[in-house]
C-alpha cells in the first residue's frame, strides 16, 4: 500500500474538493465525487496523461513545481502539504538507505515507565499503530473491565472498531473512530507495519473502516474530552492530552483527567479512594 500512497492521497483529495469550492460548476450529471481528474489536470496546468500516471503510481517523481501546482489546484491543508512532501520524500528514501524503516520498539523506556506510574489518573503510551505499549495502574482499573487491554498486544483502534464492546462503551463511537484512523494514517511514515494492520482492518472490519481509510484523513485531535460508559461507575467525560515523547519510534503519551466532578467520583471509586481525592479539570 506504501508504494501507491502519493498517487492515493492525491486522489483522496482530488475526489474530496467540491467542484464550487475550486471555482467550478457543480453539474447535475456528475457521476464522480469531487473534481474530474480533467478539472484538475487544467487548473494544475498539467496533462491529464500525467495526472493519471500520478494516481496509478505509475510516476513517483513529480517535480516541486508540479507538486505545488497540484496542492494550490487541490487547497490543501497545511498538514496536507506537509503530509505531500513526506510521501515524495518515504517514496525516494529507500533508494538512500536500503533495507527499510527499522521495527519500532515494543517497551517504552524506564523514565517513561517511572512517570506512568507516578500519575493518579489514567495514562498509557501508544506506539504510531495505536498498540499500547504501556499504562499505570489508573489506566488498567479503568480499561480492563471495558476489554480493551484483552489478548497479547492491545491496540485501541483495533479495539474500537472490532470489538462488539466498543459501540456501547463509547457513547461518541463515530468520532472516536474517525480521530485513530486520523491518527493511524497521520504516523504511518512509511512504516510497512501500520499497513499490515490496515489491511487486516479492511478485512475484519470491511467499510467502518476502509471508507475512512481511503479518505486519507489527517489531524487527529491531540487533546479534548472523550465520554467512557464504565460498568462499575457509569458515564465518564475524560478530558485527555496527548504528548509526543522525544524518541525515534515516535511513540505517544496520552494522560486522561476527570472533565467533570461526577467523572472524578467515579475515577475515585475505581481506585478505591473516598470521593474528592481527584479534582475536575473543570472545577
Amino acid at each position: 500500500m506504501i508504494d501507491g500512497e502519493l498517487g492515493a492521497f492525491l486522489r483522496s483529495r482530488r475526489e474530496a474538493l467540491a467542484p464550487a469550492d475550486a471555482g467550478l460548476p457543480d453539474g447535475p450529471r456528475r457521476r464522480t465525487p469531487g473534481l474530474r481528474r480533467s478539472e484538475l489536470a487544467t487548473l494544475a496546468q498539467v496533462s491529464v496523461e500525467y495526472l493519471t500516471r500520478l494516481e496509478q503510481g505509475r510516476d513517483t517523481r513529480p517535480s516541486a513545481q508540479v507538486l505545488g501546482a497540484l496542492a494550490d489546484a487541490l487547497r490543501l491543508t497545511v498538514a496536507d502539504r506537509a503530509h505531500l512532501q513526506e510521501l515524495v520524500a518515504q517514496t525516494h528514501g529507500p533508494q538512500l538507505c536500503p533495507g527499510g524503516r527499522p521495527p519500532s520498539a515494543r517497551t517504552v523506556r524506564p523514565t517513561v515507565q517511572a512517570l506512568l506510574d507516578t500519575l493518579t489518573t489514567p495514562a498509557y503510551v501508544l506506539d504510531p499503530r495505536a498498540d499500547l505499549l504501556a499504562w499505570n495502574d489508573a489506566f488498567d482499573r479503568l480499561a480492563r473491565p471495558l476489554g480493551m487491554l484483552d489478548g497479547e498486544r492491545p491496540n485501541l483502534l483495533w479495539y474500537a472498531l472490532a470489538d462488539e464492546r466498543a459501540r456501547d462503551v463509547y457513547p461518541d463511537w463515530d468520532d472516536v473512530v474517525d480521530q485513530g484512523v486520523a491518527d493511524l494514517h497521520e504516523h504511518r511514515r512509511g512504516d510497512p507495519s501500520t499497513d499490515v494492520l490496515a489491511e487486516r482492518l479492511a478485512r475484519t472490519v470491511g467499510e467502518p473502516f476502509a471508507a475512512r481509510w481511503r479518505r486519507r484523513p489527517l489531524a487527529g485531535v491531540r487533546s479534548g474530552v472523550r465520554a467512557v460508559q464504565h460498568p462499575r461507575v457509569g458515564l465518564l467525560r475524560l478530558a485527555f492530552e496527548t504528548l509526543t515523547l522525544p524518541d525515534a519510534d515516535h511513540q505517544r503519551l496520552v494522560v486522561h483527567l476527570p472533565a467533570d466532578a461526577a467523572t472524578a467520583v467515579g475515577l475515585d471509586r475505581l481506585a478505591g479512594r473516598e470521593p474528592g481525592a481527584l479534582r475536575s479539570v473543570g472545577s
